[in-house]
């Protein structure tokens, strides 16, 4: 799979402007541009988090509660692999939070989340 077509097909997300090395998305509201890179065959580097081997770097997009799960369901729907499947992190703590994990096709590491308490987002 193409990265344009994780972004179009599994994410749902819309094409903007292109060229042959380059393509922007509407990223959840966001501009997110994708450039072309050739694909590494370096290791992923993890961070141990609330148990789990969190890949680094990785970058992501905070959902509201009810879509992230909804948002959950269609990518298993989809059959993609996760890093880290969808789970409740930091429950009954402050910063609880639900969040997944996968990658693009180019090895880039994604993390979707969500706050039952948006308050909490920045909670420490």
């Amino acid at each position: 799979m193409r990265n344009a077509e994780l972004f179009t097909e599994i994410l749902n997300c819309d094409e903007g402007r292109s060229s042959d090395h380059w393509v922007d998305f509407n990223f959840f509201g966001h501009q997110l541009v994708i450039h072309y890179k050739e694909q590494s065959t370096e290791d992923t580097h993890t961070n141990s988090v609330d148990g789990k081997n969190v890949p680094v770097p990785h970058y992501g997009v905070v959902l509201p509660w009810n879509v992230f799960h909804e948002f959950a369901k269609n990518l298993s729907d989809k059959g993609v692999k996760f890093i880290i499947e969808p789970y409740i992190r930091f429950e009954g703590q402050a910063g609880e939070q639900a969040t997944l994990f996968f990658k693009d096709p180019a090895g880039n590491a994604l993390e979707f989340k969500a706050f039952k308490d948006m308050t909490q987002l920045f909670a420490k």
